[in-house]
């Protein structure tokens, strides 16, 4: 069997108001350039299961540095009739091993979120 490949950093957001996954949630993934700027580098949806794997280009390797995933949770719960706390959701994290996979995921609700470094 072939391995799926994917992109070096993907995320997962899971809606616990609903109690499964957060469906077409804007994700723009971006890095910090070395001028300080922040530089798009992906932009996509999350799928029927709540996950994006396409923000960079799979199996190319991420660059060491420092990357935020923004996710648009205003325009998610708009679509849902509710209103929400926090119009955007901004993580910023920092690859020091960009040979390996990096997964972002996103536990949401309307007045609060969470998240960690998964696997």
């Amino acid at each position: 069997m072939t391995k799926k490949l994917r992109s070096p950093i993907t995320t997962h957001v899971l809606d616990l108001v609903e109690g499964r996954a957060a469906t077409k949630v804007p994700v723009l993934l971006e890095g910090l350039d070395t001028k300080g700027k922040w530089k798009q580098l992906g932009h996509s949806y999350t799928d029927a299961d709540g996950r994006v794997e396409d923000l960079l280009p799979a199996g190319e390797p991420a660059q060491p540095g420092t990357y935020q995933i923004t996710f648009d949770t205003q325009m998610y719960f708009a679509k849902r009739g509710n209103e929400c706390f926090y119009p955007k959701v901004v993580v910023q994290f920092r690859l020091t091993e960009p040979e390996r996979h990096h997964h972002i995921p996103l536990l949401l609700s309307t007045f609060g979120y969470s998240t960690y470094r998964g696997t």
